[in-house]
């Protein structure tokens, strides 16, 4: 008989990585098969294969390092896919819910330490602070169900972080308590050290990343740049006495507002880290566990059951207190449960902390049965997590599906279809992106990206360069997981080969790119953008960006008086706020209170995170000095419209010369927006104008024409009356 245990545990590093990558492949495939959760798959793989499985792979230093980025990975994309504004409105919340997910857990298990196992008071607040923390381990599922930025997310999310940011404290404190090190200028120098480490990071990571982001544009640069961000951070946290997790959390916060959530980057980021990352480290939880010792007697069974009683029963009490105190419904309490009850690297880095702590000659704070203990509780607990969330989650999904059901209906109806003309490859990224920006997620609709060319003797050679340009565009938007139909066509004419194909493909508005090679004002609107807006009725934005919209501050919108009375009014209030929460920057709206009134309340409602202002302008005279204000990292978006509509003004015939002399070289969107409901174009209306008009005109004549008769017959009556 073969004995195969010679080849095992694998040393081939091409051997270990197969094996990895099969464990990721297979693992999700068989989990959902048995409707469980796919992590707990990789962790119950880690345990097969482990050293205290059938010892196929030894856990060596690759899965320390990746186990380790992986646990980085998992606090950075909690912070990175926060939604920063309702963590803001909310931080009284977070806090609350922080303190009780803290403080319920360490009581609890601090007192069945001390009173059930017959530990020492420092060994129980060690294994207290292990309890009261937690790991965000089963944060992928509630990216994969799309509720990262749910509120409930948020708040458990924030939760978390304080949380582990508590006990992290209490364990400096008890370790320099043991070695003598506490005392009032410990804790002076511990804030001074930690808010000196957050002004400074948040400070550095700003205008850096900023100035990055302005010049290099380059996918694989901006990756490994945001990526070095994040271990730096971390690195320096260490260095302060906190774990590294929390500097990674703290640095996606950071950047929260560089990275939008439909950005490629952002796409790039996921990716990587759930496809390798990630299950590297739950891999690697998974072979640090040995079930063999809940069958070899002693008091382990009660050490495993004591930690995952009362610190389960204590995360748990705190959820629901918490969901009853905000007046949250059940579901959403038992997703607050599962995210914060799950344990991981957190707690083996502090029982590693109490195994090398010596109180004595001899004697340190906890010993190897604590540790396999800790060991079997992160097991049980990934579990409960696991399971916990993906219920909660699917859950609140299928809940909030059945409360939406007609405004699913409405958005079936919904006409969005975008059409992108492009022309230069210098524009066409910013255009894309805009567009993804904009879009709707839930419709599922692609864009379509159109390059027209003249049909003269170049035209070959153009159409060439056009498909190179449209495939460009479609690498770039498959990086986000957005079709994109490209086309490229003939036409003697630019703007009607745009006007053809805006009709054939029955799209409902324009993003096109202001040129920026010639901006005088005979040539502001470009070659063919007038002609569009004059030959379409339907919604034109026309953009110029000198710099990525990622880092754009503030959004400086001009709203025209009368303006709430056009059909495409919500249309565009849609784009520019969805883009705007995307983004996760300030908008300023500018106009009378009665417009201002209508746009707070489509804000409030629809979009009540967003950082909205509201200032009034009372003539659209006062145009030229908010161009002027407008600074360099902010956009100007003009709403404006067609003339001979209800919010058409003549003072708008000036703004290209107004664009040009106060704001020659910002960021700008000028919006035409819907109008006269849905006709097909403009000339339809003019030829409808055209022909009331004429009969009115002949209906004149033939008034005018009879006047004249009785104005003839006048005087021969008043001549008879005076013969008579």
């Amino acid at each position: 008989m073969l004995d195969f245990s010679q080849y095992f545990p694998i040393t081939n590093p091409t051997l270990i990585f197969c094996m990895v990558l099969l464990i990721i492949l297979v693992a999700p495939i068989v989990m959902g098969k048995l409707r469980i959760p796919h992590i707990i798959g990789m962790v119950l793989a880690g345990v097969l294969i482990g050293p205290f499985g059938l010892n196929i792979l030894e856990r060596d230093s690759s899965f320390e390092l990746f186990g380790r980025v992986g646990l980085l990975y998992i606090m950075f994309l909690a912070g990175i896919e926060m939604d920063m504004e309702g963590l803001k409105k909310d931080l009284y919340k977070v806090s609350v819910f922080g303190i009780l997910t803290f403080m319920i857990p360490f009581i609890l298990t601090y007192y069945s330490c001390t009173w059930y196992l017959g530990y020492s008071p420092l060994a129980s607040i060690l294994i207290g602070c292990i309890m009261s923390s937690n790991t965000l381990i089963a944060y992928p599922i509630i990216i994969r169900y799309g509720l990262h930025r749910n509120s409930v997310s948020t708040l458990s999310v924030g939760a978390s972080m304080l949380s582990l940011f508590f006990a992290l404290v209490v364990v400096a404190a008890l370790v320099g308590s043991i070695t003598g090190g506490t005392g009032t200028m410990f804790w002076i120098f511990f804030t001074v050290k930690f808010l000196t480490w957050c002004a400074v990071t948040t400070w550095v990571i700003r205008h850096l990343t900023r100035w990055f982001l302005r010049r290099y544009s380059d996918s694989v640069m901006q990756y490994i740049f945001v990526l070095s961000l994040m271990f730096i951070s971390a690195a320096t946290c260490e260095l302060i006495g906190l774990e590294g997790i929390f500097g990674a959390f703290f640095s996606g916060l950071i950047l929260n507002r560089f990275i939008p959530s439909v950005s490629p980057l952002m796409n790039r980021i996921e990716f990587i880290g759930n496809a390798i990352f990630i299950p590297y480290f739950l891999i690697g939880v998974g072979m640090l566990i040995n079930a063999r010792i809940l069958f070899e007697g002693g008091n382990i069974l009660t050490i495993v059951l004591c930690m995952v009683f009362f610190g389960t029963i204590g995360k748990g009490v705190a959820a629901y207190l918490s969901c009853f105190l905000f007046r949250r419904s059940w579901r959403e309490g038992n997703l607050m449960f599962g995210i914060t009850s799950a344990h991981a690297a957190g707690g083996i880095a502090m029982v590693m902390i109490g195994l090398n702590l010596e109180i004595s000659p001899g004697h340190y704070l906890l010993d190897d049965e604590v540790l396999n203990g800790v060991v079997m509780m992160i097991l049980c607990t990934c579990i409960i997590s696991t399971i916990l969330t993906d219920y909660a989650s699917r859950d609140i999904v299928l809940h909030r599906k059945s409360r939406r059901k007609m405004s699913e209906k409405d958005n079936n109806g919904d006409d969005e279809k975008m059409l992108i003309p492009v022309k230069y490859p210098e524009t066409c990224d910013t255009l894309l992106e805009l567009a993804m920006l904009m879009r709707n997620e839930k419709l599922g609709r692609g864009l379509i990206a159109l390059n027209v060319v003249y049909d003269d003797a170049d035209a070959i050679y153009n159409k060439r360069e056009g498909q190179r340009l449209l495939k460009h565009i479609q690498q770039k938007a498959s990086a986000s997981d957005v079709k994109v139909q490209t086309q490229v066509r003939l036409a003697t004419n630019i703007a009607n080969g745009i006007k053809h194909a805006f009709k054939e493909n029955d799209a409902s508005e324009i993003i096109l790119g202001q040129h920026i090679h010639d901006n005088s004002t005979r040539r502001f609107w470009g070659q063919f953008a007038q002609s569009l807006f004059n030959g379409l009725n339907r919604q034109i934005i026309i953009a110029r960006c000198t710099i990525p919209l990622s880092t754009i501050r503030v959004f400086h919108v001009a709203v025209p008086s009368r303006a709430e009375f056009e059909p495409g009014f919500y249309r565009w209030l849609e784009r520019i706020s969805r883009m705007v929460s995307r983004l996760g920057c300030r908008i300023v709206f500018h106009g009378r209170e009665e417009s201002l009134a209508l746009i707070r309340a489509f804000a409030e409602n629809k979009y009540g995170s967003m950082r909205a202002e509201y200032a009034a302008m009372n003539h659209w005279n006062d145009f030229k000095a908010l161009a002027a204000e407008v600074e360099e990292h902010q956009m100007l978006v003009v709403v404006t419209a067609r003339q001979g509509t209800v919010s058409y003004k003549s003072a708008m015939e000036r703004l290209p010369d107004e664009l040009t002399t106060y704001y020659r070289y910002g960021n700008v969107m000028i919006i035409f927006p819907d109008q006269y409901g849905s006709q097909p174009d403009m000339m339809t209306f003019a030829t409808t104008q055209h022909r009331e008009q004429e009969s009115i005109w002949e209906s004149m004549k033939k008034c005018v024409s009879s006047l004249r008769r009785i104005r003839q017959h006048f005087p021969a009556a008043k001549s008879r009356s005076t013969d008579a």
